[in-house]
């Protein structure tokens, strides 16, 4: 083999390298796209997990699914400021609200439980429990679930 020979050889070689290196970034981008997919699938489900266990031990219990039922949801909020605009938000919405104050709690002083007539429906619960969340955190707080 001469010199001109193996320049030939290491030019061609390098190009099937620059495309196999390619291909595998790209095959390694997809593997790593589809796991934190299903690990954010999974943290997901675990939320509505709960909500549809619960719903399924309530109606083990008796509870008709076309039956309203008075749910309560709980919020730990930290100020009355927060539990003024909550409550004025839930009441416009429907629900009944009160709240207490949490001496032994050193950010959330406050527990807002509101309580609605409604039927025990998993993605209804899901959407409540959604907006919930979303309302507790905007007003620097936390959801911490229902039950009925």
């Amino acid at each position: 083999m001469t010199y001109v020979d193996i320049a030939a050889t290491a030019s061609g070689g390098s190009h099937w390298m620059t495309w196999g290196t390619l291909v595998f970034l790209l095959a390694a981008a997809l593997i790593l796209g589809r796991i934190i997919f299903n690990i954010r699938k999974v943290a997901k489900s675990k939320s509505e997990d709960w909500d549809e266990k619960l719903i399924q031990t309530l109606r083990a219990k008796g509870y008709v699914p076309f039956n309203d039922y008075p749910v309560d949801f709980f919020l730990a909020l930290p100020d009355d400021a927060a539990c003024t605009s909550v409550r004025g938000k839930l009441e416009g919405e429907g629900f009944a609200v009160d709240v207490k104050p949490v001496p032994d709690d050193p950010e959330l002083h406050f527990s807002l439980h509101a309580k609605k007539n409604m039927r025990l429906i998993v993605p209804t619960i899901h959407e409540i429990s959604a907006h919930l969340t979303a309302l507790a955190t905007e007003n620097r707080g936390r959801y911490d679930g229902w039950t009925a």
